[in-house]
């Protein structure tokens, strides 16, 4: 706990004098802050017997705000001139965030029109047993007490709140992966359930993550500590990511392994998956999953720059302190774009290698494997085939199984889950792609025939053309192809084309939504969302899908409606745009 903090908590009906203001003290070295409940306005009622003694423990009056002299602080000068100690203002877990409830107000690009926080938004898949307490810089009683927030401006306020932020949400996020550790991966039971490989696997070095991320908050809550108005904290961002955030790259970079460990022990080990239960039951993990707990470094990768992207907005732009933000901002962009990189060419190079040993080719062979090859998307389709002979056309129905990856289409015969037949395969750049109507089954010479196959695989009704000019040996072939779905075929459609749409279209005019349940891709063309996740709309598909791009990092792929809500205000449109503009200017640059 805290000692000689010299900020007095002021009970109810106490007064304070100038010269306590004056006296401030400093922490003890080496002892944590205190409570984070203790950090903000009283009159929170914990309805929870157990908080109720944990409160009497800390023999604490509760706080209330003090009415101060405006005029002891006439100005900003003043104000930094006093050198306000914060108060202690986290220690332990209690009633503390877990950052899977953690909903940053610096994702919600017009959040700062608020005064006071909205009611936090969580994934509708976690269930919440209680909702603890979260505090912002206005809040903290220090400020109440001194006034701090009504003698600064109001942009200035909202950049102190973007400050704190960042503080704030790094201190419920070491406490969630202290609980994965402790509760996880530390336990003895759980460990002998799995092998020492599943084990590495399943927690990679999630224990230097958590120690980055001591560093991290440890020096964030000493510029805190040093003054509660806190100038800047561009340099400790800075510093950290270049310094102490390369574990995050090793961790997100074996996330395939981690996803897959995670799935087949689950599949197959009734003996982890009662005991994984029982531990997530545990009052502790507060009933969430331990995947929730896992996949929280790559998210909090990803959203340092949108934390530190609207710090750059409330900072003045003739201000010194802009430009280190902006550094700040560059170096934290580069972090995300080397974690996605890793994770992905870790996916795709073993995917590679997977794909290439299950094709049997019965032509001439392809060398697939490739540091500069992946897969886009893969899948079973319905072929309407028309073999030319020399009086007449015949067609004939068959199920056909594509690879496409970003420069060849390989295509093949499905034998087993395993095992696939290769009878031909072009580059990407051969391939031409368009959308035809059911009745272009009936126009083929031979009509009945063609009715007949279509009327057997009507589950297939959903068609479109694709043209090889030429394939493996030269040829040219045309194939007429059936999709169980619309969504289906609109992203075979997609996939198959080269997009060139894609750069000459006006980001301004697309619809944009913003997600509001987290989503894991499931195939190769699909996006991962979380929750608060911008989404900028490029095809909307009947039967319930969008195609968009990811406005934190441009990634473009495909997720469920249901995931998202549309964004109707131009304001928050513009400001998202703006946004976008700066993060992915500085992506390409770094």
């Amino acid at each position: 706990m805290v000692e000689d903090l010299n900020v007095p908590l002021v009970a109810a009906g106490d007064e304070e004098t100038e010269g306590d203001l004056d006296s401030l003290g400093t922490l003890r070295r080496g002892l944590r802050s205190t409570s984070y409940r203790r950090a903000v306005v009283s009159g929170v009622d914990f309805d929870s017997s157990t908080n109720f003694k944990k409160k009497n423990r800390m023999s604490q009056p509760l706080l209330r705000a003090v009415v101060e002299d405006k005029e002891k602080f006439s100005s900003l000068g003043r104000i930094k001139k006093k050198m306000l100690k914060g108060q202690g203002t986290f220690d332990g877990e209690e009633n503390a965030v877990l950052y899977q409830n953690y909903k940053e107000k610096a994702l919600d690009i017009d959040s700062d029109e608020d005064s006071e926080p909205k009611e936090q938004k969580t994934d509708e898949k976690i269930v919440v047993q209680y909702k603890p307490l979260r505090s912002t810089w206005s809040q903290l009683s220090v400020v109440k007490r001194n006034g701090l927030s009504q003698t600064i401006s109001q942009e200035e306020r909202k950049r102190q709140e973007a400050i704190f932020e960042v503080i704030s949400s790094e201190h419920s996020y070491l406490l969630s992966l202290e609980i994965l550790i402790r509760m996880f991966k530390n336990s003895k039971e759980l460990s002998f359930t799995m092998t020492k490989t599943e084990s590495h696997h399943l927690f990679s070095n999630i224990s230097d993550v958590c120690e980055a991320s001591k560093k991290f908050f440890k020096e964030l809550e000493m510029r805190h500590q040093n003054n509660i108005f806190i100038d800047d904290i561009s340099d400790i961002v800075e510093k950290h990511t270049t310094s102490t955030f390369d574990p995050y790259v090793k961790y997100c970079t074996n996330e395939v392994y981690q996803q897959r460990t995670l799935q087949k022990l689950l599949a197959t080990n009734p003996t982890f998956k009662e005991v994984l239960s029982r531990i997530e039951s545990h009052e502790d993990c507060r009933n969430l999953p331990m995947i929730s707990f896992l996949i929280l470094p790559m998210q909090r990768v990803t959203r340092l720059p949108l934390l530190m992207d609207t710090i750059c907005q409330k900072t003045p732009k003739d201000s010194p302190k802009y430009e280190d933000c902006k550094r700040a901002l560059k170096e934290v962009s580069k972090l995300v774009r080397l974690c996605n990189e890793g994770a992905r060419k870790m996916e795709r190079t073993e995917m590679m290698y997977t794909i290439n040993s299950q094709l049997e080719f019965k032509i001439k062979p392809f060398p697939l494997v490739s540091s500069s090859r992946w897969l886009v998307k893969r899948g079973e389709l319905t072929a309407y085939v028309e073999d030319t002979g020399l009086f007449s056309k015949r067609t004939s129905k068959q199920q056909v199984y594509f690879f496409l990856f970003n420069d060849v289409l390989i295509i093949t015969k499905k034998k087993s889950e395993e095992s696939y037949s290769v009878t031909a395969y072009s580059l990407r750049d051969q391939l031409l792609v368009e959308q035809c109507d059911n009745e272009e089954l009936n126009s083929s010479p031979v009509k009945n025939s063609s009715t007949m196959l279509y009327s057997r695989q009507n589950s297939a009704s959903h068609l479109f053309r694709l043209t090889i000019l030429s394939n493996h040996a030269g040829e040219k072939m045309e194939m007429l192809l059936g999709t169980e779905s619309q969504s289906e075929r609109a992203r075979w459609i997609t996939t198959l084309g080269q997009n060139s749409d894609r750069q000459s279209t006006d980001r301004t005019t697309l619809t944009q939504v913003e997600i509001i349940r987290t989503y894991t891709a499931k195939q190769s063309d699909e996006l991962s969302l979380q929750v608060a996740d911008v989404v900028l709309v490029y095809q909307k598909v009947n039967d319930g899908w969008y195609e968009g791009e990811r406005l934190r990092d441009g990634e473009r792929g495909w997720f469920p409606m249901e995931c998202a809500k549309e964004i109707t205000c131009q304001a928050t449109i513009d400001k998202n745009m703006e946004r976008m503009g700066r993060l992915l200017g500085l992506e390409t640059n770094v």
